[in-house]
């Protein structure tokens, strides 16, 4: 297999999540170029993951023009998705995109229709299904383990976005249900090929109506209910309000039995500190007194996973699995806005272009 040359536009947050599945994966992939208006974050992110003879860039549109690449890797705030993969997709290349796939529907519908006029490509980073306990999981489930699946409750939460963009909903389009909350509502979407019947949902309400957040435009708690073709129903739940750090919980319910994954606090570290430790698990506040270090907490969240699986998809030119299209991220977008629609209105979604399959 020939290494995929990865150009990655972003370095900072997300950048650092794909860089070390990158690292991981030398035999598949190799990054040939690195855009950033901060070349200091560039070069951090570069010796920390040992990348070499890679080119610099100070934007992204001057990097997707001139970088010799087969793939640009989108790892910029939510509101630059759209011109970035568009950008690319017209330069011929495939994209890999981070949640949420764009801040508007309109412009997660453009990338794909644009990709798909252009016989290219969007991956997208939804990385709870490539999270080695999900992917347990979703396995015993279907093997029967727990009879048939009637239930499930999933949520991501933690004390607030680090990013000075998830302040104001035109750069981040909304608050903690499309930061957060679109990894459970992807997830069930991609559980059950996209088949949803309707759903209802609340949220805090963002600014002065949210719970702790009151500076922030989008809310800062968000749950929505969710019923699907086969029967399914699910509650999904997103929140800013956690705190001692990110807590993923899914719990599967059967009609012989249920199935509970933690996949921040399950380490199988326990420890105790006065000084505290250098790091336990994404947005501790502290890491004094007890607490439960994460062993390999990128490879357990499914960002290794993810990026292998995109780079044999590109190597083959083929799509990626259900959950991890460009399509995909486009229908998480719709239900997100449609929990939003819910929460406003106080009505129920109906989902009228759903076709049972």
């Amino acid at each position: 297999m020939k290494q995929i040359k990865v150009l990655m536009v972003g370095a900072a947050f997300s950048a650092d999540l794909h860089s070390d599945a990158y690292a991981r994966l030398r035999d598949k992939a190799k990054i040939v170029g690195i855009a950033d208006k901060a070349p200091e974050r560039i070069k951090e992110l570069a010796d920390r993951y040992g990348f070499t003879d890679y080119e610099v860039y100070d934007d992204f549109n001057t990097a997707i023009e001139q970088c010799d690449c087969d793939v640009v890797d989108i790892c910029l705030p939510n509101f630059l998705h759209h011109d970035a993969a568009i950008a690319a997709l017209k330069r011929g290349r495939d994209v890999i995109c981070e949640k949420p796939l764009a801040t508007t529907v309109e412009d997660a519908l453009d990338m794909v229709q644009t990709a798909e006029k252009l016989g290219r490509h969007i991956y997208y980073a939804e990385d709870w299904l490539g999270c080695p306990a999900l992917t347990k999981a979703r396995a015993l489930v279907d093997s029967g383990a727990i009879g048939d699946l009637v239930f499930v409750r999933a949520r991501e939460s933690h004390c607030g976005s680090h990013s000075p963009f998830a302040q104001t909903i035109k750069f981040c389009g909304g608050g903690c249900m499309v930061h957060l909350g679109v990894h459970p509502v992807s997830f069930m979407l991609a559980m059950k090929n996209n088949q949803w019947k309707e759903l209802v949902a609340l949220t805090s309400g963002g600014g002065e109506e949210n719970l702790i957040h009151r500076t922030m435009e989008g809310e800062d708690w968000a749950g929505a209910m969710m019923k699907f073709a086969d029967g399914t129903t699910a509650i999904l739940e997103a929140n800013f309000v956690t705190s001692g750090g990110m807590e993923d919980i899914i719990d599967f319910y059967g009609t012989k039995g249920c199935l509970h994954a933690d996949l921040t606090f399950s380490s199988a570290l326990k420890g105790f500190s006065i000084p505290g430790f250098d790091y336990t698990v994404e947005k501790a506040e502290v890491t004094t007194g007890w607490s439960n270090p994460a062993v390999d907490e990128k490879f357990n969240l499914g960002y290794v996973n993810e990026i292998e699986h995109f780079m044999d998809c590109i190597a083959e030119q083929k799509e990626a699995d259900i959950g991890l299209r460009g399509i995909d991220g486009y229908e998480a977008l719709k239900v997100i806005n449609l929990i939003y629609k819910s929460a406003r209105e106080g009505i129920k979604i109906v989902n009228d272009e759903l076709e049972v399959k």
